[in-house]
């Protein structure tokens, strides 16, 4: 969130939460990047903030009580409360349970694996309308080309971004039509809450379909080798094209990312040393380190 807005959007989501006779004395930001994370107390609200027109708000809430009815292994949206997209000032605000971490410990990979199959089997049974991850290619494919949205970029680089982006999100579409199906679209470690309900998944606006390899990529190994009949060359694909994605949203002038420049280096070296891939946490962690 610009730091501009930024007060202005804490204060949208005190405002909502106080207008629906929960009370507010205390903010946590949770995270801030283009959209803000906070939990509200004493009343244990989550709110998502994010600029109005700029978010996929209400397709999120209506498949977080579909995949909740289903018994998914997603987090809640806030049961006190009407689920719907609130709007103040020039804010969506959206409105979750908050979950308390139960442990800071990494997340044992057959956990992570085995819940990612729940999730995955309770999306085959929804009939949802979502984008397809050929269209989230794409997108990025349109950020490498606009010079405007990407100033920044070298040409080098863009042309290597290009590249790939266009022949894989071909070759993948190619091979993974047969089976493709509703994915979460980033089901990295990022987007995954240990509770004491277990794990659950957030972040659901990225939901698109396509083969499940496209998920798997977005995961550490260890976690993608525990999950049962997955293609592997596929799924080598698909790591490749997800570093070249990350890559191109990280390089948007208007990406709001901490320190998102340097992880955008760090991804293209990736791309640049070629396989085999890494995968994309191991390479957000390597930007990290000092």
């Amino acid at each position: 969130m610009q730091a501009s807005e930024f007060q202005r959007a804490v204060d949208a989501a005190k405002s909502i939460v106080s207008a629906l006779d929960l009370t507010v004395e205390d903010v946590i930001v949770l995270h801030n990047s283009n959209k803000l994370t906070l939990h509200l107390l004493p009343c244990d609200v989550l709110a998502r903030v994010a600029p109005r027109g700029h978010q996929v708000a209400q397709f999120e809430i209506e498949l977080a009580n579909r995949l909740s009815e289903a018994d998914c292994p997603v987090a809640a949206l806030d049961p006190r409360v009407e689920p719907r997209v609130y709007e103040w000032d020039s804010f969506a605000i959206t409105l979750w349970t908050y979950y308390e971490p139960v442990s800071t410990r990494e997340f044992l990979p057959a956990d992570y694996a085995n819940v990612l199959q729940r999730l995955h089997a309770g999306m085959r049974q929804l009939i949802v309308t979502t984008p397809h991850f050929t269209d989230r290619v794409a997108a990025a494919q349109q950020l490498v080309t606009s010079r405007d949205r990407t100033p920044e970029l070298a040409e080098v680089d863009r042309t290597l971004l290009g590249n790939t982006l266009e022949s894989l999100g071909r070759a993948i579409g190619r091979r993974g039509a047969t089976k493709e199906q509703l994915l979460h679209g980033e089901p990295h470690p990022g987007n995954v809450l240990s509770t004491r309900s277990g794990l659950l998944f957030i972040d659901l606006e990225t939901c698109c379909r396509g083969p499940i390899e496209f998920d798997l990529a977005h995961v550490p190994e260890e976690v993608s080798e525990c999950y049962p009949d997955a293609d592997q060359e596929l799924l080598h694909e698909c790591r490749n094209l997800v570093l070249a994605m990350v890559a191109a949203w990280r390089w948007d002038a208007s990406d709001q990312l901490p320190d998102g420049r340097r992880a955008a280096r760090e991804l293209l070296r990736a791309l640049r040393e070629g396989p085999p891939w890494p995968t994309a946490d191991v390479v957000m962690r390597r930007h990290r380190d000092p």
